[in-house]
């Protein structure tokens, strides 16, 4: 083996080896962004849910429910207006994977709010019967008139 040869298989091995460390410096980082934003993208999804169950739940009973609850399933017997049966019953307890989600009734429809059970610079998001989701960064809560993210 010629000294050129050692030379350029050291080369490669240290590339080798940078590549390696660089990716194991920088991986920890990609994984603690995509856990922080998992509740959030969690949350988005289970406001989509909501929304979903609000417009079964209009078409068969003729209104909007009023209470996270009449969503939920019936403790015995078949489903109401009292129960639909249309999310499971930690969902209707209202808290979902480090959210809590609170239903409320308007003249015009509903509004429902998600906020993170512990603060962290985490959102906190807002949906109507507009079909419009907001959101408000930090603790203070998302309203009619936050900044528009998406419609559902």
């Amino acid at each position: 083996m010629s000294r050129h040869e050692v030379s350029g298989r050291s080369i490669a091995i240290l590339a080798v080896v940078g590549i390696g460390a660089l990716l194991y410096v920088a991986a920890p980082r990609c994984i603690i962004r995509a856990r922080m934003y998992a509740p959030e993208t969690a949350a988005l999804k289970a406001i989509q849910t909501l929304n979903t169950a609000q417009a079964q739940y209009q078409e068969q009973f003729g209104r909007f429910a009023r209470l996270l609850a009449e969503l939920g399933p019936p403790a015995s017997g078949s489903e109401n207006a009292s129960a639909a049966n249309l999310i499971s019953a930690g969902f209707a307890a209202g808290e979902r994977q480090g959210y809590k989600f609170t239903l409320t009734s308007t003249p015009t429809g509903y509004t429902i709010t998600a906020a993170p059970s512990a603060f962290c610079g985490s959102l906190t998001f807002y949906l109507d019967q507009s079909l419009v989701v907001r959101e408000s960064v930090g603790p203070r809560p998302a309203t009619a008139k936050s900044k528009v993210i998406a419609p559902t």
